[in-house]
């Protein structure tokens, strides 16, 4: 089945048009756009989608980033599991917005062709309960459904499966993966399972990344709140303005990156933050794991960073963490020493082909 794979997001729709059955990308593509476009934006973008893959797709396969309780696996779309969807999307108001929009759009345009959701929570529901249990009231835990869901689980998924063909089952059966893009997550993976990962009831979550904020002293938002911080401004600094860029000003990891090795003290301090939070939740993730077979760098920084990589594997040396400097500044699939406890990986993010199969999977008669 060919599957046209689309990944909405607040200002591009990126999309593949995938061969399930062999895996092969046979096309893809980016569509972007100013924040303030204005609507029907991923309806025009989809249509030139559509138009990229030559009317060969055979179904259309959403990722969607929040499928709550309800959805432990990907589902057909119709109109209940839509508006399943769309009730979750405060949880992940921008992500949900524009997968919605990216659904609608599709619809309209090849109302005849199926369409698949599936979801980067979906990975995370076989996190123990003491993994995903806040120490909260527990009547609020019941009445509003409060848990760490976790993220990034397409590709979490994905890394796994690339870590078990490279590696061999036992040398991969305890994985921890970085994916450190423009969301960042770290993520403990036991025998094929999530076990524990730093995102959480929502992708605010966990380790610093390019505009979000990662974890911080809840009682510094009270503080704020307190001090005359508005709601809504609250939220959109934490998701916006905050991270990489809120300690520079700078637009992504790249620019830190240059700036901070030109003598830019902002930017190596935000920089060494980053490296922190990472390397502090690869050694948490460890006493989940009673140890570590393999550590894995994906997405956009994960797989491009030679310096971000280094630098968290130097802080994680203690346990057993070696790189091979050549292999790394080349950016190869095998970056660990030769000989080292653990192995290193750099594997390229592979949602699409995991949505084409699962997509495929559905809709199977």
């Amino acid at each position: 089945m060919r599957v046209l794979v689309v990944n909405p997001g607040s200002s591009s729709l990126k999309h593949a048009l995938v061969d399930a059955g062999s895996d092969a990308i046979l096309r893809h593509g980016e569509e972007r756009w100013e924040p303030d476009a204005g609507s029907g934006r991923h309806a025009r973008a989809l249509r030139a989608a559509l138009a990229d893959a030559g009317g060969q797709a055979q179904a259309i396969g959403h990722r969607v980033v929040h499928g709550g309780l309800r959805f432990a696996g990907p589902a057909r779309l119709d109109d209940g599991t839509r508006a399943a969807i769309a009730a979750l999307a405060p949880l992940a108001p921008l992500h949900t917005r524009a997968a919605l929009e990216g659904i609608d759009a599709a619809a309209a345009a090849l109302p005849g062709l199926p369409q698949v959701a599936c979801f980067d929570t979906a990975f995370h529901h076989t996190l123990p309960p003491e993994a995903a249990t806040y120490a909260l009231p527990r009547e609020w835990t019941q009445r509003f459904g409060l848990r760490r869901y976790g993220f990034h689980g397409l590709n979490v998924d994905w890394c796994h499966e690339q870590a078990a063909r490279i590696l061999g089952p036992q040398r991969s059966r305890r994985l921890v993966v970085c994916h450190l893009g423009s969301g960042c997550s770290v993520s403990a993976v036991l025998a094929g399972r999530s076990v524990d990962t730093t995102m959480g009831f929502t992708p605010l979550e966990g380790v610093p990344m390019a505009t979000r904020a990662g974890s911080i002293d809840p009682g510094l938002l009270l503080h704020l709140l307190a001090s005359g911080i508005e709601r809504d401004e609250l939220d959109g600094a934490l998701n916006h303005r905050s991270g990489l860029h809120g300690m520079t000003g700078l637009a992504g990891l790249r620019e830190v990156e240059q700036a901070a090795c030109g003598g830019d003290e902002r930017a190596r301090l935000a920089l060494d933050v980053l490296v922190r939070g990472v390397s502090g939740a690869v050694a948490a993730m460890t006493t989940t794991l009673r140890g570590l077979d393999a550590l894995v760098f994906s997405a956009g920084a994960g797989e491009r960073s030679a310096l971000l990589r280094s630098e968290v594997c130097a802080r994680v040396s203690h346990l057993g963490v070696t790189l091979d400097d050549p292999r790394n500044s080349e950016h190869a699939e095998r970056i660990g020493a030769a000989g080292a406890p653990v192995a290193v990986l750099v594997v390229r993010a592979g949602e699409e082909i995991v949505v084409a199969r699962q997509t495929a999977r559905v809709l199977e008669p």
